[in-house]
């Protein structure tokens, strides 16, 4: 119930521009682990499939010769451009590609990455079409960043009290309904077997890496504003011209929740969850 969802392009229409503000960061050693996991040296070619603006894409480009971010949203990629010239990154390049579309014509890699973009793909296809692009020893890491998910961040025992996502949500539903909004369509839940896809298409593994963080971020109003407008689930678009009525609202909620306008979250741990072709 609740499931009429397939993709179009206004998934994220209108989130880009919210991405480096509202997104809870990935653990600082992430690049540092990676490069231990994989022995990488500088040299080879990362895919970052699902790459929005360059979240994890930038972070390890001095890892390779090349990294290429590969988004179907355009606005995501012009952001990725944006932080890359910003952040002095001159061996990235960008491609609006929808995952489904991959093929060799990209040239082969050293290692593929998946970071909070594979509920959303053809994953039988598209984990495939990745596999026949890596070289040899080639492999792909499935990025996992649990706070990512609402439920996971708390601020127990913190000096500020945690984003009151059972009143944003109740927000969301005034405006939006009681299913969560994907694009053009609805889509309530995501799938969780990646492991079993993985081994499905010729991969073995996992080997699973912790990249530890446990900071305590400190967020403020804005922030929590800018997460909720880099989510599918609440895009700008999907509130039409009630989209600064929803914002003074949900700025109400933030504040009654908070009066000081300060919230605090620990961050979870990431996790590496490390693919290889089986033989």
């Amino acid at each position: 119930m609740g499931e009429t969802w397939t993709w179009d392009p206004t998934l994220f229409e209108g989130a880009a521009a919210y991405y480096e503000r509202g997104r809870l960061p990935y653990a600082p050693g992430l690049a540092e682990t990676m490069a231990v996991a994989l022995l990488l040296d500088g040299t080879g070619r990362l895919l970052d499939v699902g790459s929005g603006p360059g979240t994890v894409t930038l972070p390890l480009a001095h890892l390779f010769d090349e990294v290429i971010g590969l988004d179907a949203d355009p606005g995501m990629l012009d952001e990725a451009r944006r932080v890359a010239q910003e952040r002095k990154v001159t061996n990235a390049r960008w491609i609006h590609m929808r995952a489904e579309d991959l093929s060799g014509a990209l040239g082969s890699f050293r290692v593929a990455t998946f970071a909070a973009s594979l509920h959303w793909m053809d994953r039988p296809k598209v984990f495939a079409a990745v596999r026949s692009m890596l070289t040899k020893g080639g492999v792909v890491v499935h990025i996992d960043n649990p706070g990512y998910r609402p439920d996971a961040t708390a601020a127990d025992g913190l000096a500020d009290p945690a984003p009151p996502q059972e009143q944003i949500e109740v927000l969301r539903q005034r405006y939006l309904g009681p299913h969560r909004r994907a694009g053009q369509g609805i889509r309530d839940s995501s799938p969780d077997d990646e492991d079993d896809v993985f081994r499905s298409v010729g991969f073995q593994g996992p080997e699973r890496v912790i990249v530890p963080d446990g900071r305590v971020l400190e967020r403020t109003v804005d922030d929590i504003v800018a997460e909720r407008f880099s989510s599918s689930g609440t895009a700008p678009h999907l509130f039409g011209d009630r989209l600064p009525e929803f914002e003074a609202d949900l700025r109400n909620v933030l504040l009654a929740a908070s009066p000081s306008g300060r919230f605090s979250v620990r961050l979870s741990d990431n996790e590496l969850n490390i693919w290889r072709p089986a033989p």
